[in-house]
């Protein structure tokens, strides 16, 4: 059963499938920028940072999906599946050397497992740091993982879930600083600090969209379309990017 709000208004106009969809196309757009487009022009910088929307709302609906799957095992398989799936296109499009957002998710999924199962305070806390910590080689490196503990911890609290989505803004800004901070002349610290903050108003939006927009429920046709929608749609726009850029 989907969840209802508790506080129902009429701005929740959103269901769970359409800010997902929203949350790709955002995605699709800071993948142009990074395959398609020149490093450092506006409409890169514009592209760039409105992709930052997808990952806190990917982890928020990981953590409210993990309680409503009908079978945590196949959750878990086809997040690993479509990991290695998308391994080649991921790496084709971006030529790093780390592995892809689905391998983080997947990690992330591992941290709830983790997180439900491990009944020791310290073998718990130990696993998740572990989980934590193995994103470094993956995208979204940490900060995903933190992201879903952050939502986990508060998930059924909105008082909570707003300040999840503050700490997020604030840890994500505190990460990137120091990544504008190269090859700027000048004050770069008030510029790298502007930037980032600017840069993080993804995860605001984010926040905004969960929080004001989200009627809590899934739409009522295409399910199982949706479903397999999302996974397909990583590798399959990667691919298709990265045969464009060659």
């Amino acid at each position: 059963m989907d969840k209802e709000k508790t506080s129902g208004t009429n701005l929740q106009i959103l269901n769970r499938d359409t800010i997902k969809y929203i949350a790709m196309f955002t995605m699709l757009l800071n993948h142009i920028a990074h395959t398609l487009l020149t490093h450092g022009t506006p409409l890169y910088e514009i592209f760039e940072d409105i992709g930052y929307f997808t990952a806190p709302v990917m982890c928020y609906f990981m953590v409210e999906g993990y309680d409503y799957t009908r079978s945590k095992m196949k959750y878990g398989l086809r997040l690993f599946l479509f990991a290695i799936i998308s391994q080649v296109p991921y790496t084709m499009a971006f030529h790093f050397g780390n592995l892809n957002m689905i391998y983080t998710l997947f990690c992330c999924f591992m941290i709830l497992v983790v997180m439900e199962k491990v009944q020791n305070r310290w073998l718990r806390a130990g696993l998740c740091t572990l989980l934590l910590l193995v994103t470094v080689v993956g995208d979204w490196a940490l900060l995903a993982a933190f992201f879903t503990i952050l939502f986990h911890n508060s998930k059924g609290n909105r008082k909570k879930t707003i300040i999840s989505f503050g700490v997020a803004y604030v840890v994500f800004v505190v990460f990137n600083v120091q990544s504008y901070m190269y090859g700027v002349q000048g004050n770069w610290t008030s510029y790298a600090v502007a930037h980032a903050m600017l840069s993080g108003l993804g995860i605001i939006a984010a926040g905004v969209a969960v929080l004001v927009l989200y009627n809590g429920r899934r739409a009522e046709k295409a399910r199982n379309f949706s479903k397999w929608f999302f996974y397909l749609f990583y590798p399959a726009h990667l691919l298709i990017l990265a045969l464009i850029a060659n």
